[in-house]
């Protein structure tokens, strides 16, 4: 049972800022993030004095019972309709709305059903505090990457020549989900000999063979969060060349986790680990960003990359996985998952980043 008062708290901070009289949160994670609920279909309404979760007969006993400080409404035949005599019921003139989730049919259904209210979009005003994660949201990211740090020791044990990489996928994701994970928290990367050399090369029907590096990028989503690791090992014999990527990779790595700290632009964050590898010769070969925030989606702002001029706060969970990419030979990435703290980064990843050989 989420206590999500602070985070409304916020949130009325920035609509006043804003203008805004109410704000309508149709995302689902967003939904989520305000309330605690987990069902799948609702809006949430904030107002100055109010919180108010829409769904139907369906949800009605678990919205009351997640939603607390929530005044659960169970709406009609159209959702929107009950929504909009609410609103007009409380006075409210103008409603904010989160225009990177309503599609323009969504829109016309608003205007429609709305009537009478100004309607303004919004930009990302949620998603701007899910930035910054508390110590409850941590306490599952942790949770969430231990979770993947055992399904990599597991898959040390289940890797062998022979098998398909979907295989060893499902073997990673079953291993997870029986570690408390509801499934991964995207498709599951198993990438081996030259198809290592795709940045997102997910499992496919090749057979794993020998000599080769294999890419696992995985994550287990637990308790509505995300993690995200990737590490890559050799499978038989390495060449010369398998290792000379290996530690560049490992040495950008290393590098851009010991400046990562706060007040840094993700742009400066990318460099540190960029300028390494460029130096080495293959910055042709690193042609994706070191890294990205992570939390209730796997993709979140603020990013590492060449054009991200946001900086680093405290409390901010990101990725740092730079890789060297080389067709037809395959490929390295090695990912962390650390927390921003107040004068530099907590690494929460605990797997080994030795080279392997299996």
């Amino acid at each position: 049972m989420a206590n999500t008062e602070h985070r409304l708290t916020k949130l009325r901070a920035a609509m006043e800022g804003e203008g805004l009289e109410a704000l309508l949160v149709t995302n689902p994670v967003n939904r989520r993030y305000l309330s605690g609920f987990t069902g799948s279909a609702g809006y949430v309404v904030v107002t100055a004095t109010r919180a108010l979760l829409f769904t139907d007969f369906r949800y009605v006993t678990q919205a009351n019972e997640q939603a607390t400080g929530f005044d659960i409404v169970e709406h009609g035949t159209s959702p929107l309709s009950s929504v909009g005599d609410a609103l007009r019921a409380a006075g409210i003139s103008r409603l904010g709305f989160e225009q990177q989730h309503v599609s323009y049919g969504a829109y016309l259904s608003y205007g429609r059903d709305l009537g009478g209210i100004e309607l303004t979009p919004t930009d990302g005003m949620v998603e701007k505090l899910r930035r910054i994660k508390d110590e409850a949201e941590l306490a599952v990211i942790r949770k969430a990457v231990a979770i993947a740090d055992a399904g990599f020791e597991f898959m040390l044990k289940t890797l062998r020549p022979g098998m398909r990489e979907i295989d060893a996928a499902l073997e990673l994701e079953s291993f997870m989900k029986k570690q408390g994970a509801k499934g991964p928290s995207f498709d599951t990367i198993i990438a081996s000999g030259e198809r290592s050399a795709l940045p997102h090369g997910v499992a496919g029907e090749r057979v794993i063979g020998t000599n080769e590096f294999v890419k696992m990028d995985f994550g287990a989503l637990y308790d509505g969060y995300c993690s995200d690791m990737t590490r890559t090992v050799v499978i038989g014999t390495p060449t010369p060349k398998h290792r000379e990527i290996y530690d560049i990779v490992l040495e950008a790595q290393m590098a851009a986790l010991a400046g990562i700290k706060p007040g840094i632009t993700g742009r400066e964050g990318d460099a540190l680990a960029r300028n390494v590898i460029a130096a080495r010769g293959y910055g042709d070969n690193f042609g994706h960003g070191t890294g990205h925030a992570v939390g209730m989606d796997i993709h979140e702002s603020p990013r590492l990359s060449k054009t991200e001029e946001a900086r680093l706060e405290p409390g901010m969970v990101v990725t740092v996985e730079p890789g060297i990419y080389l067709p037809g030979f395959g490929g390295v990435r090695i990912e962390d998952i650390v927390v921003v703290t107040e004068n530099g980064c907590e690494i929460l990843t605990k797997s080994t980043k030795d080279f392997i050989t299996l």
